[in-house]
């Protein structure tokens, strides 16, 4: 069965996406989905880059207009409020307040910063040359854990960005990703199966084959998230995530509203 939901959708205002918010719910509709929620980048606590996420001032921009398609496609679609903001370690508390600030239906945590590297941001991409790429997945799946840990999160997104560019660990590092499966379960948080990564370099959807496998080993919830940044993106590749889940061995997936897993739809 088809995947009912997208739970990862950007809009203009972070400043790297494209097209209104109705474009992307009108695409939500076409694709048939029954539940689409936005999920973009939260102000950044460490610094303002407004190529990356929106402002602090433009947060009541971004929830008038998610309530404005909610009300415009009611009856048609269920529309979730979300965001998704970056892990900032020593910053947890400036991330909380601008988290409590709103009602949400669920936050995504990210990690897209190793000590003030945007390893994922094209505009820092040659930075890989001189790493350490063992090092680099190491401390990224550290942050991972300790993402989960801080209790800001509902779902953690796109768990193995690290190889976005293609870059690879030169060994296997299953027991890495044991321990933040356990981490994830022990804090009860969610992970994503986000489609974005067959539209980049690495061309492989994230989590990876085998890394999902011990998710679900390990009991770790998860949902669906196309990560589009253009509305034609919304629900994109979405049957190939649902196979990947199930040969991953899961059997069902989740949905949240008000921060709290609220229904669990068989794939």
């Amino acid at each position: 069965m088809k995947p009912i939901v997208d739970y990862h959708m950007h809009t203009f205002l972070c400043g790297h996406a494209s097209g209104q918010p109705h474009e992307y719910i009108q695409a939500a509709v076409a694709a048939g989905l029954e539940e689409a929620g936005f999920s973009d980048h939260a102000p950044l606590v460490s610094h303002d880059d407004p190529t990356l996420t929106m402002s602090r001032d433009q947060l009541p921009q971004y929830h008038h207009m998610i309530e404005d398609v909610r009300a415009r496609f009611d009856g048609q679609i269920r529309v979730r409020v979300g965001i998704e903001a970056d892990f900032l370690e020593g910053c947890e508390n400036k991330t909380r307040e601008i988290l409590d600030g709103y009602a949400y239906d669920y936050v995504i945590g990210s990690v897209h910063y190793i000590e003030n590297w945007g390893f994922d941001d094209p505009k820092e991409v040659e930075k890989w040359k001189q790493a350490d790429v063992d090092q680099v997945y190491r401390q990224y799946y550290l942050y991972l854990r300790k993402s989960a840990q801080s209790g800001l999160f509902d779902i953690m997104g796109h768990v193995d960005l690290v190889k976005k560019f293609g870059h690879r660990p030169s060994q296997t590092l299953f027991e890495e990703i044991k321990k933040t499966a356990d981490t994830f379960k022990d804090a009860g948080v969610a992970i994503e199966i986000n489609t974005s990564g067959l539209r980049k370099p690495a061309k492989e959807m994230y989590p990876a084959l085998e890394d999902l496998k011990i998710y679900c080993e390990r009991g770790v919830p998860f949902t669906f998230g196309s990560d589009a940044h253009q509305p034609q993106e919304v629900g994109m590749d979405f049957d190939k995530a649902a196979a990947l889940a199930k040969e991953a061995g899961y059997q069902e997936y989740v949905l949240f509203e008000n921060r709290e897993i609220c229904q669990k739809v068989k794939l």
